[in-house]
């Protein structure tokens, strides 16, 4: 059976062996942590996954638990049948999928990240460009969100330049993701400062300098 990528939604992706048990930690990909224990039967598969069900390996939760300290923010899995560190190594780096068709209805007002991929963003009338991904902002050592921060947008503007927008409510006007647009109202200046921002990091990337 082949389905497409876009029909799968990763929940999380699997960092490393977290115990001796097999138990492993993953960063979180979803809000709703707590579906693990009303959903049980998920599928593990190596990111860019392309939707190829032969690819993607059936697993069950048995248990998860939301850890405290530097990993706050991630969430520990443990699967049927892995019950070692050796096991547990070898499932590192793969993603969680489920099915498109079992996510959790949202509210109102909230979007999926795989739905806005793809979207075009729009400051009133003005096109600013596509958006390609989505950040969560971190701690400096990566290894918690923080919750209070608006998403980034990753947008690469028509003239190929990328953009990185916030993507907060203060901004939005309006998400149609079947219309595969995002009207926001942004501050001016914004556009042009993270561009400007953005340009510098790779001109220092690859050792310029601008005078």
């Amino acid at each position: 059976m082949t389905a497409n990528a876009s029909s799968w939604i990763a929940l999380a992706h699997l960092l490393r062996p977290q115990g001796r048990k097999g138990e492993l930690l993953a960063e979180l990909f979803t809000d709703f942590p707590e579906r693990f224990k009303e959903r049980t039967q998920v599928f593990l598969a190596a990111p860019g996954f392309d939707g190829e069900a032969a690819q993607a390996r059936a697993a069950e939760v048995v248990a998860f638990w939301l850890p405290m300290g530097k990993n706050e923010g991630r969430i520990v899995l443990q699967f049927a049948g892995v019950d070692s560190i050796t096991q547990a190594e070898a499932l590192a780096g793969l993603e969680v999928l489920i099915p498109d068709n079992e996510r959790v209805p949202l509210d109102e007002d909230a979007v999926y990240i795989s739905e806005l991929v793809g979207c075009t963003v729009y400051d009133g009338a003005i096109a600013v460009g596509t958006i390609t991904d989505v950040h969560f902002p971190a701690t400096a050592d990566g290894s918690r969100r923080l919750e209070e921060a608006a998403p980034l947008l990753e947008v690469i503007s028509p003239d190929g330049n990328e953009i990185l927008i916030p993507f907060a409510k203060a901004f939005i006007v309006e998400v149609d993701t079947k219309e595969k647009r995002v009207n926001m109202t942004l501050p001016e200046g914004l556009v042009e400062v993270n561009q400007s921002q953005r340009s510098d990091q790779d001109a220092k990337a690859r050792g310029e300098s601008k005078q």
